[in-house]
């Protein structure tokens, strides 16, 4: 294993916190290893690196390849979105002295677990001027952080007897940003009296205004045009007493959309074009402009098939059609504490290598893309060859659920994929633990995929 890799890959986590970070890191990647912007250039030829990104939220690589591309590509697919908390439009209130943000949680969380903890406010405040604010408030050392408050348990009785989904409801996950001094009580001993008539209405919420203001240049108005992201606070840590796992927020699917971005600039000639592919909105149904389920992907193959001057729709779905993806994204790691969830035999585990799904969806494979055999025979023969650890597995037990990825909507072009990633403990908590070593077969298996006949 290489550590400079692990480090690189954590420093990736530290900086892409939300998909815009890790579009932007992936695009100064990319402009280090020779890539252009595909709008730069005229035409292609083998040996020729672009990328074409799409509202700053997605963005594809292409290593063109000395063979015709209507022969196919070989695609690595993944997502650079995560479970989060997202501001709302008008979210700024004040409450009995305290000063709140209003949120809405965004992809499938448990939504107790993001109590308490240091969260960080990460960005964009976009004016009607046209000019663009970046916002990332929480993670510097001297930075104030922000939380979510939680009942204490001398006064729980009631919500420690409801379920886990509904003790904490959506509405009440809103951040702490600041506080105002309540002015003294009254004979009644309660806060009012002639002292409060005299207080300023909303008056911490004021200063919080001012102090947007004048950080940023912020009115509150502007939150109507913002994406603002709420995120655990602090930098991806080695886990254990041997340092063999990683814990940071956002490894599903931040850890195979860098895995990949890295195999793609690592895999210099090819002779059929190679294509690394991160996207948006796979946590909420691969929606909008910038999901899976959108054109971003076909439009972009179609720019390039336009460049190597063989444009034509038969040339863009002949290539599709006879295209390799594997739809690099996680898998649940086995659970010791929790074993009776899964099927051992059918479970993956940290540190076993790269994981194979052929198929995902729930119960009844629905919603999945089954993978086909001669496909899966084909990767097992290379990976064999470069001496890459893999293993195959399912989510957990038939009855208990499933999840699903980016490979159905890859399939419906025909062309064969494969779901194709890590192992993640805690998937979806906010804080997330992968292990290195699955980390590193990820990369060489990604690498040897991509020069794949």
């Amino acid at each position: 294993m290489d550590a400079s890799f692990i480090e690189e890959y954590k420093e990736f986590l530290k900086n892409g916190k939300t998909e815009r970070e890790c579009c932007n890191q992936i695009v100064e990647l990319a402009k280090k290893n020779g890539y252009k912007d595909i709008g730069e250039t005229q035409s292609l030829h083998a040996g020729d690196k672009v990328y074409v990104t799409k509202f700053g939220k997605a963005v594809a690589l292409f290593n063109i390849g000395s063979e015709l591309i209507e022969k196919g590509m070989n695609i690595l697919g993944a997502h650079i979105d995560s479970p989060r908390l997202d501001v709302k439009q008008n979210p700024l209130y004040e409450k009995e002295f305290l000063v709140y943000l209003n949120t809405h949680y965004y992809g499938g969380i448990k939504k107790y677990q993001w109590l308490t903890l240091p969260l960080a406010i990460h960005g964009v405040v976009c004016k009607k001027d046209g000019s663009v604010v970046q916002v990332c408030i929480g993670e510097k050392n001297d930075d104030p952080v922000f939380c979510i408050s939680d009942i204490l348990p001398h006064l729980a009785q009631k919500q420690m007897k409801e379920s886990a989904a509904d003790f904490v409801p959506g509405e009440s996950l809103d951040l702490i940003l600041g506080s105002e001094i309540p002015p003294a009580k009254n004979d009644a001993g309660v806060a009012g009296g002639e002292a409060a008539d005299k207080q300023e209405k909303d008056k911490a919420k004021k200063l919080v205004l001012s102090l947007l203001k004048e950080q940023y240049g912020m009115e509150e108005a502007d939150f109507g045009s913002a994406e603002l992201e709420i995120v655990p606070a602090g930098a991806p840590r080695d886990l254990g007493f041997d340092r063999s796992l990683i814990l940071a927020y956002g490894q599903d699917d931040r850890s195979c959309a860098y895995a990949s971005v890295r195999a793609q600039f690592d895999t210099v000639s090819v002779a059929r074009t190679s294509c690394c592919l991160c996207v948006d909105k796979e946590e909420i149904g691969s929606v909008g402009a910038t999901g899976m389920d959108s054109h971003f992907f076909e439009n972009c193959v179609a720019e390039v098939v336009a460049r190597l001057g063989t444009y034509s729709e038969l040339s863009v779905r002949r290539c599709m059609n006879n295209s390799n993806m594997l739809s690099s994204d996680v898998n649940a790691a086995f659970d010791p504490m929790n074993g009776d969830l899964y099927d051992h035999e059918n479970a993956s585990y940290l540190g076993a290598g790269i994981v194979f799904n052929k198929y995902t969806g729930s119960r009844g494979k629905y919603g999945a893309s089954d993978a086909s055999p001669e496909f899966i025979a084909k990767l097992r023969n290379i990976l064999d060859q470069h001496n890459v650890r893999y293993q195959m597995a399912e989510l957990g037990k038939v009855d208990q659920g499933g999840g699903g990825t980016i490979a159905y909507l890859a399939a419906k072009y025909g062309m064969y994929v494969l779901d194709a990633g890590v192992s993640v403990l805690s998937m979806h908590a906010p804080w997330e633990i992968t292990s290195k070593e699955d980390m590193w077969q990820a990369f060489n298996a990604y690498k040897a995929f991509l020069l794949l006949q």
